[in-house]
Protein backbone atom coordinates (compact mmCIF):
# COMPACT_ATOMS: atom_id res chain seq x y z
CA UNK A 1 0.00 0.00 0.00
CA UNK A 2 3.02 2.38 0.20
CA UNK A 3 2.61 3.24 -3.48
CA UNK A 4 -1.16 3.51 -3.29
CA UNK A 5 -2.28 6.81 -4.87
CA UNK A 6 -4.97 9.06 -3.50
CA UNK A 7 -8.44 8.10 -4.67
CA UNK A 8 -12.10 7.98 -3.73
CA UNK A 9 -15.51 6.58 -4.58
CA UNK A 10 -19.00 7.68 -3.53
CA UNK A 11 -21.52 4.83 -3.30
CA UNK A 12 -25.14 5.96 -3.17
CA UNK A 13 -28.00 3.70 -2.03
CA UNK A 14 -30.13 4.99 -4.89
CA UNK A 15 -30.47 4.65 -8.64
CA UNK A 16 -28.43 7.01 -10.86
CA UNK A 17 -31.55 8.93 -11.88
CA UNK A 18 -32.05 10.05 -8.27
CA UNK A 19 -28.40 11.00 -7.82
CA UNK A 20 -27.62 12.83 -11.07
CA UNK A 21 -29.02 16.31 -10.44
CA UNK A 22 -28.08 16.65 -6.75
CA UNK A 23 -24.53 15.55 -7.58
CA UNK A 24 -24.22 18.13 -10.35
CA UNK A 25 -25.49 20.93 -8.09
CA UNK A 26 -23.51 20.00 -4.99
CA UNK A 27 -20.13 18.60 -5.99
CA UNK A 28 -19.14 21.20 -8.60
CA UNK A 29 -16.67 18.58 -9.80
CA UNK A 30 -16.29 16.65 -13.04
CA UNK A 31 -17.77 13.34 -11.98
CA UNK A 32 -18.66 10.05 -13.64
CA UNK A 33 -21.89 8.34 -12.60
CA UNK A 34 -22.64 4.65 -13.16
CA UNK A 35 -24.98 1.94 -11.96
CA UNK A 36 -23.41 -0.20 -9.24
CA UNK A 37 -25.89 -3.02 -8.83
CA UNK A 38 -29.53 -3.15 -7.82
CA UNK A 39 -30.47 0.03 -6.01
CA UNK A 40 -26.90 1.36 -5.97
CA UNK A 41 -24.97 3.92 -7.99
CA UNK A 42 -21.32 4.99 -7.88
CA UNK A 43 -19.80 8.41 -8.39
CA UNK A 44 -16.17 8.72 -9.48
CA UNK A 45 -14.96 12.29 -8.84
CA UNK A 46 -12.04 13.80 -10.69
CA UNK A 47 -10.45 14.66 -7.34
CA UNK A 48 -9.18 18.19 -7.91
CA UNK A 49 -9.62 19.30 -4.25
CA UNK A 50 -7.06 16.75 -3.04
CA UNK A 51 -4.97 16.32 -6.19
CA UNK A 52 -4.49 20.03 -6.89
CA UNK A 53 -5.94 21.89 -3.93
CA UNK A 54 -4.02 20.27 -1.11
CA UNK A 55 -7.14 19.28 0.84
CA UNK A 56 -7.47 16.01 2.72
CA UNK A 57 -9.43 13.46 0.73
CA UNK A 58 -11.34 12.14 3.74
CA UNK A 59 -12.52 15.62 4.75
CA UNK A 60 -13.71 16.47 1.24
CA UNK A 61 -15.47 13.13 0.78
CA UNK A 62 -17.19 13.43 4.15
CA UNK A 63 -18.70 16.78 3.21
CA UNK A 64 -19.80 15.55 -0.20
CA UNK A 65 -21.37 12.40 1.26
CA UNK A 66 -23.33 14.37 3.85
CA UNK A 67 -24.63 16.88 1.32
CA UNK A 68 -25.63 14.18 -1.16
CA UNK A 69 -27.35 12.05 1.45
CA UNK A 70 -29.48 14.96 2.62
CA UNK A 71 -30.38 15.91 -0.94
CA UNK A 72 -31.15 12.39 -2.17
CA UNK A 73 -32.69 11.18 1.07
CA UNK A 74 -30.71 7.95 0.98
CA UNK A 75 -27.44 6.72 2.59
CA UNK A 76 -24.20 7.66 0.85
CA UNK A 77 -20.96 5.81 1.54
CA UNK A 78 -17.65 7.54 0.87
CA UNK A 79 -14.59 5.32 0.42
CA UNK A 80 -11.16 6.97 0.31
CA UNK A 81 -7.50 6.00 0.37
CA UNK A 82 -4.13 7.71 0.35
CA UNK A 83 -0.52 7.00 1.27
CA UNK A 84 -1.34 6.84 4.99
CA UNK A 85 -4.25 4.41 4.86
CA UNK A 86 -7.88 4.12 3.89
CA UNK A 87 -11.29 4.64 5.38
CA UNK A 88 -15.02 5.13 5.04
CA UNK A 89 -17.66 7.66 5.94
CA UNK A 90 -21.34 6.73 5.90
CA UNK A 91 -23.75 9.65 5.73
CA UNK A 92 -27.44 9.04 6.47
CA UNK A 93 -29.40 12.24 6.14
CA UNK A 94 -29.28 14.43 9.24
CA UNK A 95 -27.76 11.74 11.42
CA UNK A 96 -24.18 12.06 12.59
CA UNK A 97 -21.89 10.43 9.98
CA UNK A 98 -20.20 7.11 10.81
CA UNK A 99 -16.52 6.74 10.01
CA UNK A 100 -13.76 4.15 10.25
CA UNK A 101 -10.06 4.20 9.31
CA UNK A 102 -7.31 1.67 8.67
CA UNK A 103 -3.62 2.47 8.54
CA UNK A 104 -1.62 1.52 5.46
CA UNK A 105 -0.73 -1.90 6.87
CA UNK A 106 -4.39 -2.60 7.71
CA UNK A 107 -4.23 -1.74 11.40
CA UNK A 108 -7.74 -0.74 12.55
CA UNK A 109 -8.08 2.78 13.96
CA UNK A 110 -11.64 3.20 15.17
CA UNK A 111 -14.33 2.04 17.55
CA UNK A 112 -16.09 -1.29 17.11
CA UNK A 113 -19.38 0.46 17.79
CA UNK A 114 -18.90 2.42 14.57
CA UNK A 115 -19.12 -0.76 12.50
CA UNK A 116 -22.22 -1.91 14.34
CA UNK A 117 -23.87 1.43 13.64
CA UNK A 118 -22.72 1.20 10.03
CA UNK A 119 -24.42 -2.18 9.63
CA UNK A 120 -27.62 -1.05 11.30
CA UNK A 121 -28.00 2.04 9.12
CA UNK A 122 -27.56 0.01 5.95
CA UNK A 123 -29.96 -2.63 7.33
CA UNK A 124 -27.40 -5.43 7.06
CA UNK A 125 -27.98 -8.85 8.58
CA UNK A 126 -27.35 -8.41 12.34
CA UNK A 127 -25.68 -11.81 12.58
CA UNK A 128 -23.88 -12.88 9.42
CA UNK A 129 -23.06 -9.43 8.04
CA UNK A 130 -22.13 -8.02 11.43
CA UNK A 131 -19.66 -10.85 11.99
CA UNK A 132 -18.02 -10.07 8.64
CA UNK A 133 -17.86 -6.37 9.51
CA UNK A 134 -16.39 -7.02 12.95
CA UNK A 135 -13.64 -9.11 11.36
CA UNK A 136 -12.52 -5.94 9.58
CA UNK A 137 -11.89 -4.31 12.96
CA UNK A 138 -9.67 -7.14 14.25
CA UNK A 139 -5.87 -7.32 13.75
CA UNK A 140 -4.93 -9.20 10.57
CA UNK A 141 -1.31 -9.11 9.35
CA UNK A 142 -2.42 -10.50 5.98
CA UNK A 143 -4.78 -7.59 5.17
CA UNK A 144 -3.60 -4.10 4.31
CA UNK A 145 -5.86 -1.04 4.07
CA UNK A 146 -6.81 -1.78 0.47
CA UNK A 147 -7.82 -5.34 1.38
CA UNK A 148 -9.94 -4.01 4.25
CA UNK A 149 -11.97 -1.84 1.87
CA UNK A 150 -12.26 -4.80 -0.48
CA UNK A 151 -13.69 -6.85 2.36
CA UNK A 152 -16.16 -4.10 3.14
CA UNK A 153 -17.48 -3.92 -0.42
CA UNK A 154 -17.70 -7.73 -0.46
CA UNK A 155 -20.10 -7.57 2.50
CA UNK A 156 -22.20 -4.96 0.70
CA UNK A 157 -22.68 -7.24 -2.30
CA UNK A 158 -25.34 -8.96 -0.18
CA UNK A 159 -27.36 -5.73 -0.39
CA UNK A 160 -27.13 -5.68 -4.20
CA UNK A 161 -23.92 -3.67 -4.62
CA UNK A 162 -21.99 -4.68 -7.73
CA UNK A 163 -19.16 -2.30 -8.58
CA UNK A 164 -18.24 -2.13 -12.27
CA UNK A 165 -15.02 -3.93 -13.22
CA UNK A 166 -11.98 -1.86 -12.35
CA UNK A 167 -13.65 0.33 -9.75
CA UNK A 168 -11.63 -1.12 -6.91
CA UNK A 169 -10.41 0.68 -3.78
CA UNK A 170 -6.73 1.51 -4.05
CA UNK A 171 -6.67 2.42 -7.73
CA UNK A 172 -5.59 5.85 -8.97
CA UNK A 173 -8.13 8.50 -9.95
CA UNK A 174 -7.15 8.11 -13.61
CA UNK A 175 -7.61 4.33 -13.50
CA UNK A 176 -10.96 4.69 -11.75
CA UNK A 177 -12.26 7.14 -14.34
CA UNK A 178 -11.01 4.95 -17.18
CA UNK A 179 -12.81 1.94 -15.69
CA UNK A 180 -15.98 4.00 -15.20
CA UNK A 181 -15.97 5.07 -18.86
CA UNK A 182 -15.53 1.44 -19.88
CA UNK A 183 -18.63 0.69 -17.80
CA UNK A 184 -20.57 3.27 -19.86
CA UNK A 185 -20.68 5.81 -17.04
CA UNK A 186 -22.12 9.21 -17.85
CA UNK A 187 -20.26 12.43 -17.10
CA UNK A 188 -22.55 14.69 -15.14
CA UNK A 189 -22.52 18.47 -15.45
CA UNK A 190 -20.02 19.97 -13.04
CA UNK A 191 -21.24 23.56 -13.36
CA UNK A 192 -24.21 23.14 -11.04
CA UNK A 193 -26.43 25.15 -13.38
CA UNK A 194 -30.14 24.79 -12.70
CA UNK A 195 -33.11 24.59 -15.02
CA UNK A 196 -34.30 28.15 -15.58
CA UNK A 197 -37.87 27.13 -16.53
CA UNK A 198 -40.54 29.10 -14.71
CA UNK A 199 -42.92 26.99 -12.61
CA UNK A 200 -46.56 27.37 -13.51
CA UNK A 201 -47.87 26.94 -9.96
CA UNK A 202 -46.75 27.86 -6.44
CA UNK A 203 -44.50 25.40 -4.65
CA UNK A 204 -46.34 23.10 -2.23
CA UNK A 205 -45.69 23.50 1.49
CA UNK A 206 -43.67 20.29 1.71
CA UNK A 207 -41.30 21.64 -0.94
CA UNK A 208 -40.69 24.81 1.08
CA UNK A 209 -40.17 22.73 4.22
CA UNK A 210 -37.60 20.58 2.42
CA UNK A 211 -35.80 23.69 1.16
CA UNK A 212 -35.67 25.11 4.69
CA UNK A 213 -34.30 21.82 6.04
CA UNK A 214 -31.67 21.81 3.32
CA UNK A 215 -30.57 25.32 4.29
CA UNK A 216 -30.33 24.31 7.95
CA UNK A 217 -28.21 21.31 7.04
CA UNK A 218 -25.98 23.53 4.93
CA UNK A 219 -25.38 25.93 7.80
CA UNK A 220 -24.52 23.00 10.08
CA UNK A 221 -22.03 21.65 7.54
CA UNK A 222 -20.43 25.07 7.13
CA UNK A 223 -19.98 25.44 10.90
CA UNK A 224 -18.50 21.94 11.14
CA UNK A 225 -16.20 22.67 8.20
CA UNK A 226 -14.91 25.88 9.79
CA UNK A 227 -14.26 24.07 13.06
CA UNK A 228 -12.33 21.36 11.25
CA UNK A 229 -10.75 23.82 8.81
CA UNK A 230 -12.07 21.74 5.96
CA UNK A 231 -12.77 23.55 2.71
CA UNK A 232 -14.70 20.53 1.42
CA UNK A 233 -17.26 20.63 4.22
CA UNK A 234 -17.59 24.43 4.02
CA UNK A 235 -18.13 24.30 0.26
CA UNK A 236 -20.70 21.51 0.54
CA UNK A 237 -22.55 23.46 3.22
CA UNK A 238 -22.53 26.68 1.20
CA UNK A 239 -23.91 24.92 -1.85
CA UNK A 240 -26.65 23.30 0.24
CA UNK A 241 -27.63 26.72 1.59
CA UNK A 242 -27.71 28.19 -1.91
CA UNK A 243 -29.58 25.19 -3.30
CA UNK A 244 -32.18 25.32 -0.53
CA UNK A 245 -32.65 29.08 -0.58
CA UNK A 246 -33.29 29.35 -4.33
CA UNK A 247 -36.94 28.11 -4.26
CA UNK A 248 -37.70 30.28 -1.23
CA UNK A 249 -36.33 33.37 -2.95
CA UNK A 250 -38.33 32.46 -6.05
CA UNK A 251 -41.54 32.29 -4.02
CA UNK A 252 -40.85 35.83 -2.80
CA UNK A 253 -40.14 37.22 -6.25
CA UNK A 254 -42.65 35.25 -8.31
CA UNK A 255 -45.50 37.44 -9.68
Amino acid sequence: MNATPVGALLLCRADPAAVRNPAAHLLRERTLLATAGEGWSVLVPEGRPWLDGGELVDAVLGGWAAALSISVGRPVLALWWDGDGAGLTLASGFRRPVGYVWLTNGTPVGEDEAMRTFGARLELDPVLDLQALESLTAPDPESDARARLGGLTAVLTRTGLALPTGLAPGASSDDLRSAARTAAAEEIDSTGRRDAATPAHPRPSWFRAAATAQMAAGVALMVLGMRRRSGGWVTAGAVLVAHGSAPLVWERLRP
